[in-house]
């Protein structure tokens, strides 16, 4: 069971929300997953829509209960929020905590060993950490085998982060733990050319603690925390369901080469066990100098110590092969996992074909036409309303194209900019499939198109 603590001092930055929709994209990868909320303010409760009087026991619960001898189980207080994924919800009790454990031997364990007790019920757990140190986050670090830090990408978030990684190598020495820690880039906006700067500077001093996967601003992300659901099944076709689900491969295939390593690891100790036996057997079968003119004499003994030089000649070089077989068994079943991995687990070949047409959703210029191409399984009508219809959306309906939930439609526009938005079941948004947007006097974004 790998432990995922998401860990940020600053607050702002989308810890929570990672949290979220992290859990839900590795659920939704056929991972069991349990999301742990160790924050007083009980957030992850309100973004899965947990209603807050209906929370009787918090894992806070489960904590305090330990130090007085009247254990509560975490399956008491677990909540269904999905298939392979629970939460563990958090309440304003948590912040009497430090508190209530004052002079509790070893009560930075306390989540540890509550999590040890479910280790076989979970492939991951989610960890959203208090934006604080204290007693929650040392026992959050120290049942925690990765952490990752959430970083938007603007300029203080920069410049404390390396001051915020100091602070987790500190803790987790006092811990005693052994942890992989990775730097997640957040809010990433790609239009403004400092967000870009900053990325390229975070990746260019952090290098290999950067994760790959970068969550670009998404205001889908915000409208699916207010509703109460993960960005996953409020809209899954968006940018923001892409990222995570993105982050969640990733760290799944991290896991794969880490099997590998421990694999090899394994048959190096294997190795070593082999080659000091040989050793052995080889000294067993060598006979002192002083020795060698009797036994000669003794053609017998003579003819029985070649026999054994065979035997373990033989015995040696079967075990060498059945070694390296089980090497090769090894790496092949790991390759396999590895790339099993990139895809979903539960994808089919019109998933796939589904994946890889996303490639073109968006707005292309084809020849002399603009082609706009977008998905939505469930609406009954897609619209396009912009400045080059006045606005009125019942001028360009869009096509929907067989049963696959694409829509698509075709217009022949001046060379020009051109501001518009879709309008989906009556509901207006930007086009999630075009990066090219730009504010709007009601303080939402169009999205853009320029015509060559």
């Amino acid at each position: 069971m790998k432990t995922i603590a998401i860990v940020n001092q600053k607050g702002g930055c989308g810890k929570t929300t990672v949290a979220i929709n992290l859990a839900s994209a590795l659920a939704g990868l056929g991972q069991r997953v349990l999301l742990v909320d160790m924050d007083s303010q009980s957030h992850c409760a309100v973004g899965l829509a947990v209603p807050e009087e209906q929370i009787e026991q918090s894992i806070y619960d489960v904590l305090i209960s330990r130090s007085r001898n009247e254990p509560v189980k975490l399956s008491e207080i677990l909540w269904q929020i999905s298939d392979g994924l629970e939460l563990a919800p958090a309440s304003i009790d948590m912040s009497a905590f430090e508190q209530q454990m004052a002079g509790v031997a070893e009560r930075e364990c306390c989540l540890k060993d509550t999590l040890d007790d479910v280790r076989d019920d979970y492939d991951y757990v989610v960890i959203d950490c208090p934006p604080a140190v204290g007693l929650l986050t040392f026992n959050a670090l120290r049942a925690a085998t990765d952490i990752i830090v959430p970083v938007e990408t603007g300029y203080f978030a920069l410049h404390g982060l390396s001051k915020q990684l100091e602070t987790l190598s500190v803790l987790c020495k006092r811990t005693s733990q052994e942890v992989d820690v990775k730097v997640l880039a957040t809010m990433y906006d790609i239009r403004t050319k400092m967000a870009r700067e900053i990325l390229a500077e975070l990746r260019n001093h952090f290098g290999e603690k950067m994760l790959d996967t970068v969550i670009t601003f998404n205001t889908k992300i915000k409208e699916a925390s207010s509703f109460g659901q993960p960005i996953s099944e409020y809209d899954p076709a968006s940018k923001g369901q892409k990222d995570f689900r993105s982050l969640a491969s990733e760290i799944l295939s991290t896991k794969a080469r880490q099997q590998r390593h421990d694999y090899v690891n394994s048959l190096a100790g294997q190795l070593e066990s082999i080659s000091a036996t040989a050793d052995e057997l080889l000294k067993a079968t060598q006979t002192p100098e002083k020795e060698v003119e009797s036994i000669l004499q003794d053609e017998n003994i003579l003819s029985d110590h070649t026999e054994r030089e065979k035997e373990f000649a033989s015995v040696e070089a079967r075990a060498w092969e059945e070694l390296e077989s089980e090497v090769e068994e090894i790496e092949i079943s790991t390759d396999q996992e590895t790339e099993s991995l990139s895809l979903p687990v539960e994808q089919t070949a019109e998933e796939r074909t589904d994946a890889k047409l996303s490639d073109y959703y968006g707005v292309d210029q084809v020849n002399d036409a603009i082609v706009f191409v977008t998905l939505y399984p469930r609406a009954q009508n897609v619209q396009i309303a912009g400045d080059f219809n006045n606005w009125q959306p019942q001028e360009t309906p869009m096509q929907k194209v067989g049963d696959s939930g694409v829509w698509q439609s075709e217009l022949k526009l001046p060379a020009g900019r051109y501001r518009y938005r879709l309008v989906v079941d009556g509901q207006w948004q930007q086009d999630p499939y075009n990066e090219l947007t730009e504010m709007n006097p009601f303080g939402e974004y169009n999205s853009v198109v320029e015509v060559k």
